[in-house]
């Protein structure tokens, strides 16, 4: 019997079969084991992935709070991880006054209008809810040094994370099409001629991938329902400049749906950091400096087919 061959959609960002079909069957030991001397790989349970991360964060506050130094995080969007870190803070009194953090990416309506900070669904908006709002007051960092993008301030963005000195963290994940932030593979704003050249590309407004959208839309402030016309069709995010600019990365790969075995992020995962360093794979940009990469156990078993299961 012929084997059935087929090209990948045409939307597919990344479609190197020799390369997807080395790492499906990639596995614990293959991340504990990996070469790349740049890679601190750490395979967790989801629960110690988050605690890691948490405490991660935690310690780089304190650390530099106890040291007397500034504190500057490039921050995601991790609502529930964010409530512990400021519960750290406030049982151990860590005064935040050195912190300052820049977010790393907001939605965009479809003419690049940045989201305010009043929309809900938001990262300024949960950023000041779950993090900024959770902290004592008296421990807090000043308002005005949680940053995010602004309609005034987006193309300077870059510039500012710079002027303070670059960030001591930038704290990242994958999303279904390899992105990190919102730096997408195969749109318009980050068309660049070789990678050396998207690897220079700072904070802009960029159109999001297909994939984005679908995977926003199964979550909770979207619904999780699939909802994918309620997913802003652009977005602002930091350029794989600022990224590689910060002092140190720190990766979590550890999303399911749900709590189950199903992980949209389990391949990605493994074409990120065993893939090559290309605009197709944005996060992959991690294996080129030193990096911390926190692994849940269920995103590091292999991809196999399951024909028994279903949908």
């Amino acid at each position: 019997m012929s084997a059935f061959k087929f090209d990948p959609a045409p939307w597919v960002p990344f479609k190197d079969r020799a390369v997807i079909d080395r790492v499906m069957g990639m596995k614990k030991e293959d991340y504990l084991n990996q070469p790349n001397k740049n890679l601190t790989i750490k395979v967790l349970t989801a629960e110690m992935c988050e605690w890691e991360w948490v405490v991660t964060v935690f310690k780089k506050i304190k650390d530099t709070a106890d040291n007397g130094e500034k504190c500057v995080l490039i921050l995601p969007n991790p609502v529930g991880s964010y409530k512990k870190i400021a519960y750290l803070i406030n049982t151990f009194g860590v005064d935040c006054k050195h912190v300052t953090g820049f977010l790393m990416d907001e939605w965009a309506d479809q003419d690049g209008n940045i989201a305010p900070e009043s929309y809900e669904a938001g990262f300024m908006n949960a950023n000041r809810r779950f993090f900024y709002g959770q902290i004592d007051e008296k421990l807090r960092m000043p308002y005005e040094q949680i940053i995010g993008p602004t309609n005034k301030n987006y193309r300077d963005y870059s510039k500012m994370i710079e002027d303070a000195g670059n960030a001591d963290i930038c704290l990242s994940g994958p999303g279904w099409a390899g992105h990190l932030a919102f730096i997408d593979p195969d749109v318009p704003e980050f068309k660049a001629e070789s990678t050396e050249e998207w690897l220079q590309m700072g904070a802009r407004v960029t159109t999001l991938h297909p994939l984005t959208i679908a995977q926003n839309s199964l979550h909770g402030c979207f619904g999780y329902s699939g909802n994918i016309a309620n997913v802003p069709p652009k977005a602002f995010t930091i350029g794989p400049r600022d990224c590689l600019n910060s002092k140190g990365r720190l990766e979590i790969h550890s999303i399911t749906t749900a709590g189950t075995l199903v992980a949209w992020q389990r391949m990605i995962s493994k074409l990120v950091l065993f893939g090559p360093v290309c605009p197709q794979l944005p996060t992959s940009l991690v294996q080129m400096k030193p990096t911390t990469v926190l692994v849940s156990e269920e995103l590091a078993l292999p991809v196999v087919p399951d024909y028994d299961f279903g949908y």
